[in-house]
């Protein structure tokens, strides 16, 4: 119903903002309501959801925003307030190449994001989506979170890549660091 509002934040809420326009605040909910500086101007671009019961404005500071939250709430299972989220906790490529290189731990991450809801989002988005490769996730047998793991333990990248090869993908995350820990402490 509306492509965008302008006006000054009026309120920030820990889920949403008020923007006043024309002297009528709008309640936008919003990824990261905190992104905005009460009082300040802003464009926000708006989907409008409405239900029997419901009239929900969602905002977004970019267009690249809201067309993923639209991308997003296409999927079978998914809805506006599960999708919010993601673009709060996560920025719009690394979902993006997630869902391309079918990088499931990614996306369960993401609150209220099981296994099913994974596998649904990139079934249904995989291969849509305009995805800049920045070579974020690579489509290894061995787990991102491995390498997470390794490195906040202190570890350095180089000796990490020399270990992961020799890591049976089959193994639990908890297995795998296990097994990552014996190699480099070899």
């Amino acid at each position: 119903m509306y492509g965008y509002i302008s006006g000054k934040i009026a309120e920030i809420e820990p889920s949403y903002i008020i923007i006043d326009n024309n002297g009528i605040g709008y309640l936008i909910y919003v990824p990261n309501p905190y992104g905005f500086i009460l009082g300040k101007e802003y464009t926000i671009y708006t989907y409008t959801k409405v239900s029997e019961d419901e009239y929900t404005l969602y905002g977004f500071k970019t267009k690249e925003e809201k067309e993923l939250f639209l991308k997003l709430i296409s999927v079978k299972g998914l809805g506006p307030k599960m999708a919010l989220p993601m673009l709060a906790t996560g920025s719009i490529n690394m979902i993006e190449e997630a869902i391309e290189t079918e990088n499931i731990n990614y996306l369960k991450k993401f609150p209220k994001i099981g296994d099913k809801v994974a596998r649904q989002l990139i079934l249904d988005l995989k291969g849509k989506l305009n995805v800049i490769n920045t070579g974020l996730f690579k489509r290894e047998d061995h787990s991102n979170e491995l390498t997470e793991a390794l490195l906040g333990l202190g570890y350095k990248q180089i000796d990490i890549k020399k270990v992961l090869n020799k890591i049976d993908p089959l193994l639990s995350l908890e297995q795998q660091i296990k097994e990552a820990l014996k190699l480099l402490l070899k």
